[in-house]
C-alpha cells in the first residue's frame, strides 16, 4: 500500500477525491485477449486502459498524472491488487488441472489483494458438472476453497458476462476510495 501514504500526504477535498477516482485507467495484461465485452463497455463509459504486461493478473489500474492533485506520474497499482478473469468454469478447470503449478506460483508470489472472475457460470454449475471438463466436482470445490483459503482469492461468480466490466472498474474504484479514507 505504498500509494496510500502519498495519497495521504495531502488533504484532499470531497471534489478532489472525486476527480482522482473519475481518473483511474485499467491495465489490461497483454496477453488477456479475448474480452472484446469489457474493452466495448470500457470505451462506451469512457473509462481509460491500456496494455501492459502485468506480472500477476488480467486486471488492475493506475491514477494518471495530475499536477493539480500534486500527482506528477503514473500511480501504478498493479503490484496493490489484480483481477484474474476466466472466461468459463472450463478455462479455471485447465488451471487447476494442466497448469495448475503456473496458476499456483501466480497467486502464491502475489501479495496485494487478489480477486478471481469467473464469468458465465454460477457456483452451482460447478457442484452439478454444468462444464464439458471431466474435473470431478469434488476435486474443482476442493480447489477453489483451497485456493481461496491459501491465496486469500477473492472468487466472483458472474453469471452473465455483460456485467464483467462493471464489476471490474467497480472494484478498483472502491479500492482507491477506501485509500483515501
Amino acid at each position: 500500500m505504498r500509494w496510500c501514504k502519498i495519497l495521504n500526504l495531502y488533504k484532499y477535498s470531497d471534489k478532489e477525491k472525486d476527480e482522482l477516482v473519475k481518473s483511474i485507467g485499467i491495465w489490461v495484461d497483454t496477453r488477456e485477449k479475448i474480452n472484446p465485452h469489457i474493452i466495448d463497455w470500457f470505451d462506451k463509459h469512457k473509462i481509460e486502459h491500456k496494455s501492459k504486461a502485468l506480472t500477476n493478473g488480467d486486471y488492475s489500474f493506475y491514477v494518471p498524472p495530475n499536477s493539480a492533485l500534486n500527482i506528477d506520474r503514473c500511480l501504478d497499482f498493479s503490484h496493490e491488487i489484480m483481477i484474474e478473469r476466466k472466461a468459463n468454469l472450463d478455462e479455471l478447470a485447465g488451471n487447476f488441472t494442466t497448469s495448475r503449478a503456473r496458476f499456483q506460483e501466480e497467486m502464491a508470489t502475489f501479495e496485494g489483494k487478489k480477486y478471481l472472475l469467473i464469468e458465465n457460470s454460477q457456483f452451482q454449475d460447478v457442484v452439478i458438472h454444468k462444464y464439458d471438463s471431466k474435473f470431478s466436482p469434488k476435486a474443482y470445490l476442493a480447489s477453489l476453497q483451497s485456493f481461496n483459503q491459501r491465496y486469500n482469492l477473492q472468487i466472483m461468480f458472474m453469471s452473465n458476462n455483460t456485467y464483467s466490466a462493471v464489476w471490474i472498474y467497480s472494484v478498483f474504484v472502491y479500492y482507491l476510495k477506501n485509500l483515501m479514507r
